[in-house]
């Protein structure tokens, strides 16, 4: 029970490389959005609370970070394969006031925050990984293809002016594509890598909290006679 538990619910995530890519890519435009909306809304809900105004505004910003944590966590499990479970407590039957007080009092909002406030963050450094280790490892796969098309027909390795490698034939650049082979595998490992460790992410921040986690893990199952050893 534990073990398909914690399979479900994305402890253990192997995400595709497709899927991961795809992602990864879309975590930055995502973190410009999200940090902007969560900025804007937040100082104008603060800054206009005196005069009322501030109260649909910012009730608004809860009401959004429920609906966007949602389609993450949809985004999460069809692309990275990670299942992340609602974290949210149930809400009253009836009563609008008891309603909004229990989803102010659900430290699940507030992790939703924290998730969308961290996702800029994190789509820089992942955005800046990747284009990195992407152009590197296709730019050497594809150098005996583009070696011809570069302007003086050579590629020079740092600098035109300081010329530690040349690179002007086919022939010379079957090498660097063999290393370039290497590289791509690097840069799929790493994109498996940093797709994993963000669906690990969101499963802490966007899922159950660690109590949550406890009781759906269950009790500790005892020995079925007395003095049996598991």
């Amino acid at each position: 029970m534990t073990s398909a538990y914690f399979e479900r619910d994305g402890r253990n995530p192997q995400p595709p490389v497709g899927g991961s890519l795809l992602y990864l890519m879309m975590n930055l435009p995502l973190g410009i959005a999200s940090f902007t909306a969560l900025v804007t809304l937040v100082l104008l809900g603060l800054g206009t609370v005196i005069v009322w105004v501030g109260v649909p505004v910012l009730a608004l910003l809860f009401l959004g970070l429920r609906g966007a944590a949602r389609a993450e966590r949809e985004r999460v499990h069809s692309l990275l394969g990670a299942y992340v479970a609602t974290p949210y407590r149930p809400l009253p039957e009836s009563g609008q006031k008891a309603r909004w007080k229990a989803q102010l009092t659900d430290a699940a909002t507030y992790r939703d925050f924290t998730y969308f406030l961290l996702l800029l963050p994190l789509g820089i450094t992942e955005f800046i990984l990747l284009v990195t280790s992407w152009s590197v490892a296709l730019g050497l796969v594809t150098l005996p293809i583009s070696v011809r098309y570069v302007p003086g027909g050579a590629y020079y390795f740092p600098s035109k002016d300081v010329r530690w490698f040349v690179v002007d034939s086919t022939l010379d650049a079957l090498p660097w594509a063999a290393l370039g082979v290497l590289f791509v595998a690097v840069a799929v490992a790493l994109t498996r890598v940093l797709g994993g460790l963000h669906a690990r992410f969101a499963r802490l921040v966007l899922g159950p909290g660690p109590r949550a986690r406890r009781l759906a893990e269950g009790p500790v199952s005892e020995p079925e006679f007395p003095g049996m050893v598991a």
